[in-house]
């Protein structure tokens, strides 16, 4: 499988909508989200990343994280991703504040002895491959649902990458390239009773040097407001520079 981005949003375009089920009519999802928004209390989510170039369609990853919470939205996260590919293997990716840490994958071979993570100061979105649209952020939940059409528990829409930036940290720090700003994200949430979100899926069709391929994420979301504890590496362990 080739891979057009790795570890940075170098190059992004148009993304298309997944449809999802609809359920009884819910609750505000933004007052809904901002009442578990309790520092040291979280939600966990497990994700399914599908690639596809037009002609070779397979499953490109499975994460599984948990994103703990301040009083605005999203304090820190980690997220374990298995690459269904020799080449990258497992990672794990911790953000704590503007300090994110990876580990994993191709980093080893990279890393100076001794060391097993590579620290950058930047919030966001880790790589290419994962879920653009954090529900656990309150403008860019309600940025969806300004941008979007209720039907019942489900709400889809599309939003462009310039808007979503002004709502959404999680967005702003993967520092996507403003050439990108009028392309358009297609989204559908799926909501509990509660109005709190259960599901996000959506797609985008990165674009450099001529090929195109076609990223999809399935996202579920469960434990909205469990207690969860993220930690940095341990400092001994940790890197800045390559070798």
């Amino acid at each position: 499988m080739k891979k057009i981005m790795i570890m940075a949003l170098a190059a992004c375009a148009a993304l298309s909508v997944v449809a999802a089920p609809a359920q009884g009519a819910p609750k505000d999802p933004v007052s809904a989200l901002k009442a578990k928004l309790v520092p040291g209390h979280g939600v966990r989510f497990t994700e399914k990343v599908t690639w596809s170039n037009g002609t070779d369609e397979r499953e490109a990853q499975d994460r599984k994280g948990v994103f703990q919470f301040d009083r605005k939205g999203v304090a820190a996260f980690d997220i374990k991703i298995h690459w269904n590919d020799d080449d990258y293997g497992r990672q794990r990716v911790v953000g704590i504040g503007k300090n994110t840490y990876h580990s994993g994958g191709v980093l080893p071979a990279a890393l100076p002895e001794g060391k097993s993570w590579y620290k950058v100061e930047r919030y966001g979105l880790p790589d290419s491959y994962g879920q653009i649209l954090n529900p656990a952020e309150p403008k860019t939940l309600a940025a969806l649902i300004k941008h979007g059409k209720s039907a019942k528990s489900s709400i889809t829409g599309t939003i462009t990458f310039k808007d979503l930036r002004r709502a959404s940290m999680w967005w702003a720090g993967a520092k996507a390239p403003s050439s990108f700003d009028d392309t358009k994200v297609s989204y559908t949430l799926t909501l509990t009773s509660a109005g709190l979100v259960s599901r996000v899926q959506s797609s985008y069709t990165a674009t450099e040097a001529g090929r195109s391929a076609m990223i999809a994420v399935d996202s579920r979301y469960s434990g909205w407001g469990a207690k969860v504890s993220v930690k940095a590496p341990d400092p001994a362990k940790v890197a800045t520079e390559f070798r």
